[in-house]
């Protein structure tokens, strides 16, 4: 596959190839599906492009995007490309602090706001930009100065065009080392940088990841992850469309599973939320569904996942083991497979670690999740696995073209064509990231196996180290726990502490279900965790699950905390990573008093709750 040298040269390559299609673009309003034909697409892309001229923009110029996934994103992007401008993708959870701080840093001089709810963020803070020149609204919008109307900023595009005859030309004219866009980290350490990303960073990334994972004309995907987000930009923007995927944008997070089963996608990108969420709906589903139809799930779990060992190993299946997955897969993981839509193909995880068991348990389902790993700042993919052959508890071999190495501490280096032009305004930062050779420096700590496969085992800032000196990776232990349908979500803390303790966020479905079927009284998740057997229970999964471990990494406390850590919150950024530092601090009390109590009590007083 030849790489395109620039996004403009892969947009306009991809309208014409798959033009017969039916759809390039689909999106669900008034609770039907409508078509974005290639066609369309690409005249709404020229009409932006000459629109963004008209009010102004120049070659270098930065324009902000502060919207969720439609396709009026899909058309800013690839106009603002066009249009040699710079794009910055902003995530609309955001609050107006942080959309400030990455509008002033970038100099935006157009915003695009989804709607009034964004704009609003914009209005609080309009006073500290001075660069912002014109605010653009794809839906709930007047034309009263304060906000232009999309629909007005395409008109006014339309007529401008006999203006710029050269526009299309001057796009395909762009330079492979042009920056094409600004997107900004998610700052769990500080303030997000803007990581400058190039036409060839990304060229290079879609056809290498195509080179594993074949996409096709036939083939169609479900957007849910945000654009903002360098690996839906990446994967789910600029890949499905050169491969003549159709891409259908979730109307919202909260209506995913209703929008599988209408789109009945063959390909899916997510995050480990994703998977976890699903595979806990399911656990629960069949606890509470009576004793044989429990007997039934498990049956054909072990069955499934005796498979999925025989395959993945590269072993012959025996003819009894064929039998009962046959079986298994009629009697239960059909089911999940029509939950999906019938028709996926293979789905991929990345942007954080995806527990092993869970993996296993969607191979064994005919649903495989295939995990990669990668940065913003390597546009993102660095290592993919494939669907031919899978090794779960792994993100993969490097792709093609691009060179990983682990320094003598275990840190991730990688260089290629992928790895960013550098961080916006900050040359100091991008000589501490990249060194003389090329070598990005990830933060990461891996291993490769055997095959070559890479294993992520944490990041360099997270690992903890106890006051014996002992460092314990937290994320390992942390997906441990998650696997259980009784966590929603759990935080290994401990760093210059005499051992690790874990917070743990218990999932209210499944706790509830458990205590109907003992009878004991419940209302909510607090009224639960005032019940000794709760709290006892939630204790023996946790722990159970890290019987493994070695002792200096095994938490001696478990702290339980009612509510789940959210962007709103500040726990989380944009991406779901957690942001250990804020959840220390927002727990300082609990966690100050559960080493206290540890003085003189050995490992007594587990099961601590937030009050």
């Amino acid at each position: 596959m030849n790489v395109p040298r620039t996004i403009v040269q892969l947009f306009f390559d991809a309208v014409e190839h798959y033009s017969t299609k039916r759809a390039a673009l689909r999106y669900r309003v008034n609770g039907a599906w409508r078509d974005v034909t290639h066609q369309e697409l690409a005249r709404r892309v020229r009409q932006s492009a000459f629109g963004l001229i008209e009010l102004g923009i120049k070659p270098g110029d930065r324009v902000a995007i502060l919207s969720g996934n439609r396709p009026e994103w899909a058309i800013v992007d690839y106009a603002c490309i066009l249009a040699r401008a710079v794009d910055v993708p902003i995530y609309p959870t955001l609050p107006p602090r942080h959309v400030r701080h990455m509008l002033r840093d970038s100099g935006a001089k157009i915003a695009f706001v989804s709607d009034p709810e964004q704009f609003q963020k914009i209005r609080e803070i309009r006073h500290e930009l001075p660069d912002l020149q014109h605010v653009i609204g794809f839906s709930g919008a007047t034309d009263d100065g304060d906000v232009l109307p999309f629909l007005r900023f395409i008109q006014i595009g339309a007529a401008a065009e006999p203006k710029y005859p050269t526009l299309v030309a001057d796009g395909l004219a762009a330079q492979p080392d042009d920056v094409v866009t600004l997107i900004y980290t998610s700052g769990t350490t500080g303030d997000p940088k803007g990581v400058m990303l190039t036409h060839k960073n990304f060229c290079t990334n879609v056809v290498a990841a195509l080179e594993v994972l074949p996409i096709g004309p036939d083939d169609t995907c479900l957007s849910l992850l945000p654009l903002c987000h360098s690996f839906e930009r990446m994967g789910g923007h600029y890949t499905m469309f050169h491969g003549g995927c159709t891409i259908n944008y979730a109307e919202t997070m909260d209506t995913v599973a209703r929008d599988m089963k209408e789109t009945r996608p063959t390909i899916v990108l997510g995050v480990p939320r994703l998977y976890e969420k699903f595979y806990a709906r399911v656990l629960d589903r069949a606890v509470s569904g009576g004793g044989l139809k429990r007997r039934i799930f498990f049956w054909s779990w072990k069955s499934g996942e005796r498979w999925a060992d025989t395959v993945l190993a590269g072993k012959p299946v025996p003819a009894l083991l064929g039998i009962s997955k046959r079986i298994a897969q009629s009697l239960v993981f059909n089911k999940m497979k029509a939950a999906t839509g019938g028709r996926i193909r293979f789905f991929v995880s990345g942007s954080a670690p995806l527990s092993a068991e869970i993996a296993r348990f969607f191979y064994a389902a005919g649903l495989p999740v295939l995990e990669g790993y990668g940065l913003t700042e390597t546009s993102p993919v660095v290592t993919l696995n494939s669907l031919q052959a899978p090794r779960i508890g792994t993100v993969g071999p490097p792709i093609p073209g691009v060179e990983v190495r682990l320094a003598e501490d275990g840190e991730i280096l990688v260089r290629g064509p992928n790895v960013m032009a550098g961080y916006f305004n900050q040359p100091e930062a991008t000589r501490e990231a990249i060194d003389g050779e090329g070598w990005f420096h990830t933060g990461d700590v891996g291993e490769f196996d055997e095959k070559g496969y890479l294993r992520i085992t944490d990041r360099k800032k997270d690992l903890i180290k106890t006051s014996g000196g002992k460092f314990v990776a937290p994320q390992p232990i942390e997906n441990l726990v998650k696997g259980s349908k009784f966590v929603l979500n759990a935080v290994v803390l401990g760093d210059k502490r005499k051992f690790p303790i874990i917070l743990v966020v218990p999932n209210w479905d499944a706790i509830r279900s458990w205590a109907d079927e003992r009878r004991l009284t419940v209302s909510n998740l607090s009224s639960a965790l005032g019940q000794p057997d709760v709290v006892a229970k939630i204790e023996r999964e946790v722990m159970g699950r890290l019987r493994d471990l070695a002792h200096y990494e095994m938490p001696k406390k478990v702290l339980l905390v009612e509510n789940d850590f959210t962007i709103e919150g500040g726990e989380l950024t944009p991406t779901l990573k957690v942001k250990r530092k804020v959840v220390e601090e927002r727990y300082k009390d609990l966690i100050d008093g559960a080493y206290e109590d540890s003085e003189g009590e050995g490992e007594k007083g587990k099961g601590k709750r937030e009050t």
